[in-house]
């Protein structure tokens, strides 16, 4: 029998899972005997089955919501059977059988509805999906079947998000009918395998690390209303939540001490440039071009001709750093600067980065009551403006402080919408009158619908005026705005190979033992800052170097460098926004290699002459590959190595293996005039296919070639 809660197969008779404790049949409320799977009744004392007999049996179709469900399933081909970094959520109700004692069946079986209807709403808020219903709680993954980089942030936003909802929810309980009604939670991150996905959007999964199963030791160990961490999570998240160590536990099945973290709450660092930031920025390097342009818009905006600049590059670049430089010297000469973020949590939250541009822009603090609030925006209006008094009451409303005694004009939400774009361009234009001033949005590629509206009125309202709007987003993001005459783009390139020397300098140090490590870590991270750090970090976490920042050498005679969690989710998730066809097109190139032939990659997709060139130019377009060549063949290069890898590992071994046969075929097949020179490669090509045979005849081949141009090029030198 397979246990609900962690996956682990016990044996037939078991009523106790082997390896996480869990009871493995689903019990009577009312009496405690073990319920048949479907029964809608118990056989022993003839109550009612509880709520969890009837939601386990439902459809994931069912509490899926729709956008959700349809990404899963449109691209489900392209998501069945590949690996995935991923948050587990466990949640359950403490001593769910005593409390189901205290209450009719029918009864609890209308508070554990509420209960499992709370759970799905919370858990999708954070485009999380419920994978298991466990009898008194649930099992949910962020970061699969659809790959998120920020997969543990949302399952902690979940995790305190469902930590209020049900906290009401119990007070509610507990005044209505004196039931204390607790629960607890555990999050763990790791990677899990994601299997076949139904038309249901049932999914299985196997475990890989114990990712499963610690997420659920994390909720076992868990008081009463708190919610536990592992290690693993909390080194995700550090900084951005509040948490609480707990020190070192004893965890069964873990072989060293593991580390828990109470989570408390949201920590003081918002975006993961506050999180570098708090560890200490590396040196800004390499950026004097960019910077330049960035000050010619300023200068063009002072002298009254608004501009906008769209600064776009690919994850890791430098593109938050390079805008958080340039606010920094607009501070330091008198320049207000304004900014805001769009989040991947909260694309599915209406407008979340503008209220927190006019929240700052006002002085809002979270903790304002609305009359303050109200004092705050109208204080500030006024003193732009005295004719925007009759945009106060859009504003209120907008920002959540709508004032009783001077509610909106009547008007459909055409005409709302209407007047409140035009107090906003009134504001921009009033404030550009009062003095210049610059504004920044990141990560446009996360925003919402009704925030890009207001961005697009937003750019329409700059012209003219003495402000500079910058934002920033990635490859793929397009705007109907970006055709105005004052607005320029900037593409954010690399790193070159001095900046990348210098940057490696501060952070490893000159000892002689890292002098390889810099040179392994220049070739994999390719100029991505991002990734420098981070790998930099990881090595020194597991302990391959030790010392401090700049002054590093290596522990022991050799290293190997692990891709972290952080990079790979990164660009697993920017892989899994891509149309099923180009994420398969891209994987079979990442099978191929670094490089790769477009006839071998045609051969071994088996798609039409046609279909390969629309996938590929969508790819080069997305900036995930480019062409090397294009005659006598063309070829095509991976424009990141670790996007290159990432693709790789994320398909399951039995896949890779097969298409590894096929490119040894296809090698075989379309380089039959030169197999000699391709011998070698194919050999590799035919031993990742776990065909043996094949692969020592090739090697042999390989070696005969390598043995006649040494012994021809002897002969000629002897007979010269």
């Amino acid at each position: 029998m397979t246990c609900p809660r962690c996956q682990h197969l016990n044996r037939r008779e078991a009523a106790f899972c082997a390896e996480c404790g869990a009871r493995l049949a689903i019990v009577c409320p009312g009496c405690g005997g073990a319920l048949q799977p479907g029964a809608k009744f118990c056989d022993a004392c003839g109550k009612p089955a509880a709520a969890h007999a009837d939601v386990a049996a439902r459809s994931p179709r069912t509490y899926t919501p729709k956008h959700l469900a349809e990404r899963i399933l449109t691209s489900r081909g392209a998501l069945e059977g590949e690996r995935k970094q991923v948050t587990v959520l466990f949640v359950d109700v403490q001593g769910s059988m005593e409390l189901a004692a205290q209450v009719d069946a029918e009864e609890w079986h209308r508070i554990m509805d509420r209960f499992f209807t709370v759970l799905a709403e919370g858990v999708h808020r954070f485009e999380g999906t419920v994978n298991q219903f466990t009898g008194d709680g649930i099992m949910a993954l962020f970061g699969a079947p659809l790959a998120h980089e920020d997969h543990a942030r949302r399952a902690c936003y979940a995790a305190l998000h469902l930590a209020e909802a049900l906290g009401r929810y119990a007070g509610e309980l507990r005044r209505k009918g004196g039931l204390n009604f607790t629960v607890r939670m555990g999050l763990n991150s790791g990677e899990v395998v994601v299997g076949k996905i139904g038309d249901d959007l049932r999914m299985d999964y196997t475990a890989h690390g114990q990712t499963v199963g610690l997420a659920a030791r994390m909720e076992q160990l868990a008081e009463a209303g708190r919610i536990y961490l592992s290690e693993h999570t909390a080194r995700l998240v550090a900084g951005l939540f509040r948490l609480r160590d707990l020190g070192e536990f004893t965890v069964k099945g873990v072989p060293a001490a593991l580390r828990i973290h109470e989570l408390e709450g949201v920590g003081p660092l918002r975006t993961p440039l506050d999180v570098s930031r708090a560890r200490g920025f590396s040196r800004f390097v390499g950026r004097d071009e960019e910077q330049a342009m960035l000050e010619a818009a300023l200068g063009r905006a002072l002298a009254g001709s608004g501009q906008v600049v769209g600064v776009v590059a690919e994850p890791g670049v430098g593109k938050s750093r390079l805008c958080h430089e340039f606010a920094e010297r607009c501070r330091a000469r008198g320049i207000p600067v304004h900014e805001a973020h769009a989040v991947a949590h909260g694309m599915m939250v209406p407008l979340v980065p503008v209220l927190e541009y006019l929240r700052g822009y006002f002085g809002i603090a979270g903790p304002d009551p609305p009359q303050v609030a109200r004092e705050k925006i109208a204080g500030r209006l006024l003193l732009l403006d005295p004719e925007l008094v009759d945009g106060l009451p859009l504003l209120f409303d907008l920002l959540g402080v709508p004032d009783p005694e001077n509610p909106i004009p009547p008007g459909d939400a055409e005409e709302e919408r209407r007047r409140l774009f035009s107090a906003l361009r009134r504001v921009v234009h009033a404030q550009s009158h009062r003095e210049p001033g610059v504004s920044l949005i990141e990560d446009l590629h996360w925003i919402d619908d009704a925030s890009e509206a207001v961005v697009e009125n937003w750019v329409e309202a700059v012209g003219g005026t003495r402000t500079l709007l910058v934002v920033n987003f990635r490859p793929g993001y397009h705007a109907g705005w970006m055709q105005r005459s004052y607005y320029q783009q900037l593409s954010l390139l690399p790193l070159g190979p001095e900046a990348m020397a210098e940057m490696l300098r501060e952070l490893l140090g000159t000892h002689p033992s890292v002098a390889d490590v810099a040179r392994s870590i220049r070739e994999r991270a390719a100029g991505n800052p991002f990734f420098v750090e981070e790998i930099v970090q990881a090595l020194a976490e597991t302990g391959t170097v030790v010392g401090a920042k700049g002054a590093y050498r290596l522990a022991g005679s050799t290293f190997a460098l692990a891709l972290p969690a952080t990079v790979q989710a990164a660009l697993a998730a920017r892989i899994d926004r891509l149309a099923e066809r180009e994420k398969e097109v891209l994987q079979t190139a990442a099978v191929i290699g670094k490089e790769f032939p477009e006839p071998v990659l045609r051969h071994v997709a088996a798609l039409s002459e046609a279909d390969l060139a629309a996938t590929l130019r969508a790819l080069v377009t997305a900036e995930f590959i480019h062409a090397t060549a294009l005659h006598p063949e063309a070829a095509y290069a991976f424009k990141h190595p670790l996007t290159q890898e990432v693709a790789y590992h994320s398909q399951l071994g039995d896949g890779r293996a097969r298409l590894h046969a096929a490119v040894a075929a296809a090698l075989q097949e379309l380089r039959s005039d030169r197999l000699g020179e391709s011998a070698s490669l194919i050999a590799h090509h035919w031993e990742a296919a776990g065909m043996r045979f094949e692969a020592a005849r090739w090697h042999r081949r390989a070696a005969l070639k390598v043995s006649s141009i040494r012994v021809g090029g002897w002969r000629r030198t002897r007979d010269g």
